[in-house]
């Protein structure tokens, strides 16, 4: 398996530029590398998704699957491991992941993505996953948490087949509020970019958030919420109509949550915010969001048991 490039993204956001160090490359190099290619596939005699091929460089790395749900047996639950504890100035990791032949996974992290604080330069993080006809795929990390002075890039390629179910999330919190940081980061700009599989653009969707310098308390930004949430599901036009309507019931039933669902520009999934004052209440939403998901598309259900 050919090692991806993980050199900075082409199209790095100008907000970026103030940290660049004079010797940028030599802050690369003395940053982690941190890659991870993985494909999984449907194994014909088993029926159950396995990996097919993986290859990975430390600080990232897989643990083997899991096959944690009854109600869908075929479905290879995939743990992405760190052992580096957080992602430090510098860092450039790189991910893809592909599923074909009719894989079903659930991707998620050990724990939360750390962003450690920093002197010069930035971190990055690139993503790209494939999920081919016939495929469905949930990528649900756990939450980022970018430490006072951290500055961190992610950018998120989508590439799903439009009969195919791609569920991805990412919770953002304000730092760490039990150490008195809150809202202390420099800057936490994430960018999502989906297509299908003719590379026709599904949607564009940008989260910049630089704290020292917008007030989040204004009305229509986060107000008196301190968590934010984003859930997009690529999926079929009946499916995501469907799913519309039961994530806004679900939202609306959540007192200690505000959010909505809206469907995409091409009607082929559904977009979601939630802001909330605790991670859990925000998980809980997203994994109401996996287990109405499930019951519509597969028929199945989403159980919660995702860490040990």
């Amino acid at each position: 398996m050919k090692e991806p490039s993980i050199n900075k993204p082409t199209d790095l956001p100008p907000e970026f530029l103030a940290y660049k160090s004079d010797l940028e490359e030599c802050s690369i190099e003395s940053g982690k590398k941190g890659i991870l290619q993985l494909e999984l596939e449907e194994d014909v005699r088993t029926k159950k998704t396995v990996i097919k091929e993986h290859y990975a460089k430390v600080p990232l790395f897989i643990q083997r699957a899991l096959y944690l749900e009854e109600s869908i047996p075929s479905m290879a639950y995939i743990y992405v491991i760190s052992p580096s504890g957080g992602i430090l100035q510098g860092d450039r990791y790189r991910i893809v992941i592909k599923l074909s032949n009719n894989a079903h996974a659930h991707i998620t992290t050990q724990g939360a993505t750390r962003i450690y604080k920093m002197e010069k330069d930035y971190a990055t993080q690139m993503i790209d996953i494939i999920v081919e006809e016939g495929c469905y795929c949930e990528y649900i990390p756990d939450q980022i948490i970018p430490y006072a002075n951290s500055r961190f890039y992610q950018l998120t390629n989508l590439k799903v087949h439009e009969n195919a179910t791609m569920i991805y999330s990412e919770i953002l919190v304000p730092g760490r509020v039990a150490s008195g940081e809150k809202f202390e980061y420099d800057i936490c700009y994430n960018k999502t970019v989906a297509t299908n599989h003719a590379a026709k653009l599904r949607f564009i969707d940008v989260l910049k958030l630089m704290p020292k310098k917008d007030n989040f308390k204004a009305r229509g930004i986060m107000e008196n919420f301190s968590i934010l949430g984003n859930v997009y599901i690529l999926a079929k036009v009946d499916h995501a109509k469907f799913l519309k309507e039961e994530i806004n019931s679900i939202v609306k039933n959540i007192r200690k949550i505000q959010g909505g669902a809206s469907i995409l520009p091409d009607k082929h999934g559904v977009a979601v915010r939630l802001l909330g004052n605790t991670t859990e209440h925000v998980k809980d939403v997203v994994y109401e969001i996996l287990n109405a998901s499930r019951r519509t598309i597969l028929g199945g259900s989403f159980s919660k048991m995702r860490k040990s």
